[in-house]
């Protein structure tokens, strides 16, 4: 068969529901297999029946390849396809990140390969290898139902380009690559996609792969989960690449799809004539692959001895070069774009907030700054400005700017509102208690302002949305188990100056975006006066500390007192410290993620 179609599904999996799962699979399938022409080839993500960062989860979750294969011909009622699923399997007593390749029809599914995952990342975010075994087939091309050869790399397989080597020279045509590598780096601009800005990883991901077709002469179909896990979130982006390295199509960010395209198998012919690596590879490869025999590893390389060529002093003397040590411009570190950053973070609350926890609404604390502001402008268009509310707990000495500007918020978004005032409440203890301080007094109110939003919580059914950022969670700068207590935060990896960004672009009304950063909690208190440093300075050298970089160009009493407030206040990011008495303790041995 000359020309075949893909299609390739932007799966959302419910975590930890492998049923439920199968069964939504089964459904897309059939819609794909209705499209006409129908395609000859459905490909899902990675772990596409239980999610990706299920943890210990996964002993729970891992199924044979037969039973895999044998639930999805159960969910499925159409005419015969292949389906390629990313899962987590049990083999001969071993627990993989696999991916079946299966030929789905009405009689008996036909395994036509596992791929079972060589290299498993456990670095950065990931942690794999604590999890599951290396696959040990390596790689392998086989026969599919379409008449053509492919071969499956899963995720990290496809970085590195043995892996894809392996597979062309054993004549894959289309390099399948299901994937679940969440998002980071918050948008670059590339030539490949210049309607919309990316991810910087996603833009790395079509490099690789870009790279592997390019190189090889074949094909390359790049699937990609989507939603959010844990605060992680997958891009979607998926991809089909054809073997000159251009991308054919290309699926939306952050939202479920069924991206299609058509492939000519012939166009291998053209573009491994026009390109021949693949055929010089084949050529060289014993002379490649002498040094890894270790034959003559040891001995220097043979050259003869100068016999002729001019003498050196009849050459002409060469002319003056200039020496060019110009440097290009470095880009401020904290870019972003905008508009990528808005739509990564209403989507993640969409998924956080009602797709994972179940909650219709969200309740936000409205202080007149503008991080509680951002946070209410972007729960406003992912959950409906119906099902947001705007809470304003004012204490006695509060500004009377931050209820105005609070209320602006209201206002403009058009939220529910409600207006607490906890002076009673927070008086009320410091009688009981006595000799207080104005540190004391900031400390017992930002904890009284999360006992309401808890309170109203219960009370309406809407989950409490965080307002803290990077940099005052980075600085230690917020009350233990206070403003840092909601479940789901979606400003927490930005940093300040990042908040002043997004919240303009949204349309943050510029009377809250403009004015001095302040808690509020202690008459004429500001953040940067509390912190001895700017945000534009803070940022930036929190930047780079937390990538084990020395801060350059800024005064060193300023990097003196970021790094000091750094480095005190780790125990202000994590949960209690508990004693590890036995071989079960929660959160080192017994291991599952908070959305589990």
């Amino acid at each position: 068969m000359s020309h075949i179609r893909i299609a390739l599904s932007q799966f959302r999996p419910s975590k930890g529901e492998y049923s439920e799962n199968v069964s939504r699979i089964g459904a897309v399938v059939k819609q794909a297999a209705q499209l006409d022409p129908k395609p000859d080839l459905v490909v899902f993500p990675e772990t596409a029946t239980s999610g990706y960062f299920v943890e210990g989860g996964v002993k729970e979750l891992a199924v044979t390849a037969g039973t895999l294969a044998q639930d999805l011909a159960a969910a499925y009622d159409g005419p015969l396809v292949d389906v390629v699923v990313g899962f987590y399997e049990r083999f001969q007593n071993h627990i993989y990140n696999s991916a079946l390749y299966v030929t789905l029809n009405k009689q008996k599914p036909e395994v036509r390969h596992v791929h079972r995952k060589v290299f498993l990342p456990t670095y950065g975010v990931f942690d794999e290898e604590r999890f599951v075994d290396r696959g040990q087939d390596g790689v392998r091309a086989f026969e599919t139902g379409w008449g053509g050869k492919a071969a499956i790399l899963i995720c990290e397989d496809a970085w590195h380009s043995l892996a894809a080597t392996v597979a062309a020279l054993e004549g894959a045509q289309l390099v399948i690559v299901p994937s679940a590598s969440p998002a980071r780096g918050l948008g670059q601009s590339d030539d490949a996609c210049e309607d919309q800005a990316l991810p910087a990883s996603v833009l790395r991901w079509e490099r690789i792969v870009r790279g592997i077709a390019e190189e090889h002469g074949v094909f390359v179909a790049l699937a990609n989960l989507v939603g959010f896990e844990g605060g992680k979130g997958f891009p979607g982006a998926s991809a089909v690449i054809d073997p000159t390295g251009r991308v054919i199509a290309r699926g939306p960010l952050f939202e479920e799809a069924l991206l299609t395209a058509d492939v000519d198998l012939e166009s291998l012919t053209t573009a491994r004539s026009d390109s021949p690596l693949l055929a010089d590879l084949q050529s060289a490869l014993p002379v490649l692959t002498k040094s890894l025999s270790g034959h003559k590893h040891d001995q220097k390389v043979r050259f003869d001895p100068a016999t002729n060529g001019s003498a050196a002093h009849r050459a002409s003397r060469t002319a003056h070069l200039d020496i060019v040590a110009k440097r290009t411009q470095e880009a401020d570190p904290l870019a972003i774009d905008p508009e990528l950053t808005r739509k990564w973070l209403v989507s993640f609350l969409r998924d956080e907030v009602v797709r994972r926890r179940g909650f219709k609404k969200g309740v936000v604390g409205l202080s007149g700054g503008v991080d509680s502001a951002l946070t209410a402008f972007l729960a406003a268009e992912a959950l409906g400005r119906e099902n947001v509310i705007g809470v304003r707990m004012p204490y006695r000495t509060s500004s009377p700017d931050s209820l105005a500007h609070a209320q602006l918020v209201i206002d403009k978004l058009g939220i529910p509102a409600l207006t607490i005032d906890i002076s009673d409440a927070v008086d009320g203890l410091l009688k009981e208690v006595g000799d207080h301080d104005p540190h004391r007094i900031g400390n017992v109110m930002s904890r009284q302002r999360m006992i309401v939003l808890f309170d109203l919580s219960a009370k309406h059914k809407a989950l409490p949305l965080g307002t803290s950022n990077k940099s005052e969670r980075l600085l230690g700068y917020f009350t233990w188990h206070g403003d840092d207590a909601p479940p789901v935060n979606p400003l927490g990896d930005l940093f300040k100056t990042q908040v002043w960004e997004l919240a303009r672009h949204v349309g943050v009304p510029e009377e809250i975006v403009g004015k001095p950063a302040t808690a509020d909690l202690i008459k004429g208190q500001t953040d940067e006066g509390d912190l001895g440093v700017s945000y534009v300075h803070a940022d930036r050298i929190l930047y780079h500390l937390i990538r084990g970089e020395e801060p350059r160009d800024f005064p060193r009493e300023e990097v003196d007192i970021v790094r000091k407030r750094l480095d005190s206040t780790h125990w202000k990011r994590r949960l209690p410290t508990v004693a590890v008495v036995s071989q079960t303790a929660i959160g080192e041995f017994y291991l599952r993620p908070v959305d589990y």
